[in-house]
């Protein structure tokens, strides 16, 4: 693998003759809708495959998969133009196998909500480990709320659609279990009479083991935000008392607020102990972005010199072997001055970056200490000195790299995306270039 970084003239023709591979290989893996127009600063993957198959006629995935002994999920992953889809057609070109994984195995959870698009679920899972859907929350009585939607489907039968989609692909259903109630936002003030009340946690606890075993889950993701620093320990044992509770054929796995120290000051973080949250659950996802935010300052998701902080303070905490590296999927665009209190930044894809950056006809740069991609524009008023200048930072495939490498780096369990919602072929072939992905 190669990420290639567009230049001024560059075409996917040009690009194409200096790697030596065919403009359509290009095109095709990393799903350009227009691949006419390039933005300066765009990453592009170039993939070397040791091994292609010209589909014939009266073929199919099945039978070229038994043909070269290539597990079908891995031709999923190999081609992203299948879509997690087994339908193919005379005179297409299969990439069939790639150099071997330099950085081995890795575990990979993503996070979707019930209305992820059904193409967007299929195009992932293959990637994927765990998927974790988002989010039950708990009401005050203990019971748990369903998952929320904002498509024509109801709440039981999205459920069934993600938990039996994610089986066809070996991937492990996870329910993400929040303190979010009926209002829809997270609560410390009920995570604190949650943890502080035996009775009420039992409840929990009993309804989520029943949840996960009748609706065909593989485990739970605890994510519980803002919860005050003295029930700490109550929230770990809650953790705990869920594992043992479902016992050793399912997964717990806890999200943890990115700190750098054991003391660190604010909701956010004082209720996480790395240590004992370690101890209590399978796994921890380490919750490595949002340092540029919607109602922050103009910053990088994830700027990596503040994951690597994150990383060097867990792994004395918890076993490396338990720690996926959270990794965002997306960006933010900022109108300037930013004033705190007032500014609103607004939440972009990484393929609408790239977009937005063409259309406005701005060069995309790289911060090379937050190892994050980021251009500048200007918006189009009706006059000039009405203009508003905006920065946009967001992830690309340079920045992926980066984070993926960590896991390598520290001997870490596997990684983890926020959220997968919006599919980012870059992300993904990355992935699959530098890892093979641990399967049930």
């Amino acid at each position: 693998m190669t990420i290639h970084t567009v230049r001024a003239g560059d075409s996917i023709y040009s690009i194409a003759r200096e790697y030596g591979v065919p403009p359509t290989r290009i095109i095709t893996d990393n799903l350009l809708e227009n691949p006419s127009r390039l933005a300066v600063g765009e990453d592009i993957v170039i993939l070397f495959p040791t091994i292609t198959h010209t589909v014939r006629g009266g073929e199919n995935l099945n039978s070229i998969s038994e043909m070269y002994g290539v597990d079908l999920l891995k031709l999923y992953q190999n081609n992203p133009i299948l879509g997690g889809r087994s339908n193919v057609y005379p005179g297409q070109v299969l990439n069939i196998e790639y150099r071997e994984r330099p950085l081995g195995d890795i575990s990979m959870i993503g996070y979707a909500y019930p209305a992820i698009d059904d193409t967007v679920l299929r195009r992932t899972l293959p990637y994927l480990t765990y998927l974790s859907i988002f989010s039950y929350g708990i009401t005050e009585n203990g019971e748990l709320i369903l998952p929320q939607i904002t498509r024509e489907e109801t709440p039981e039968a999205a459920e069934e659609r993600l938990i039996s989609t994610s089986r066809e692909y070996r991937t492990v259903p996870l329910l993400t279990l929040t303190t979010i109630g009926e209002r829809g936002t997270f609560s410390d003030v009920f995570a604190a009479r949650l943890l502080s009340d035996p009775s009420l946690q039992q409840t929990v606890i009993d309804n989520v083991v029943e949840t996960v075993r009748s609706k065909g889950y593989g485990g739970v993701d605890v994510d519980f935000e803002y919860i005050p620093e003295e029930n700490a320990e109550q929230y770990a044992s809650f953790v705990s008392h869920i594992n043992e509770a479902l016992g050793e054929n399912y997964t717990v796995t806890v999200s943890l607020a990115p700190k750098y120290r054991s003391d660190q000051p604010g909701l956010l973080y004082g209720g996480h102990n790395y240590r004992l949250l370690g101890e209590a659950a399978d796994n921890t996802l380490l919750m490595t972005y949002e340092w540029g935010y919607t109602y922050g300052p103009p910053l990088p998701v994830a700027p990596l010199n503040e994951v690597r902080r994150v990383v060097d303070y867990a792994v004395t905490e918890i076993p490396r072997d338990k720690i996926l590296l959270g990794i965002p999927n997306y960006g933010y665009d900022w109108a300037l001055p930013y004033e705190r209190g007032v500014t609103r930044a607004e939440n972009i894809g990484n393929i609408e970056a790239v977009a937005r950056a063409l259309e406005r006809g701005a060069a995309i740069e790289y911060d090379e200490t937050a190892q994050s991609p980021f251009f500048r524009y200007y918006d189009r008023p009706e006059t000039y000195s009405d203009a508003v200048e905006h920065i946009v930072w967001f992830e690309n495939a340079r920045s992926s790299e980066a984070k993926l490498r960590l896991v390598s780096e520290y001997g870490l369990y596997g990684a983890g995306v926020w959220n997968i919602m919006k599919y980012y072929p870059s992300l993904w072939l990355v992935l699959n270039s530098l890892y093979e992905i641990r399967k049930e």
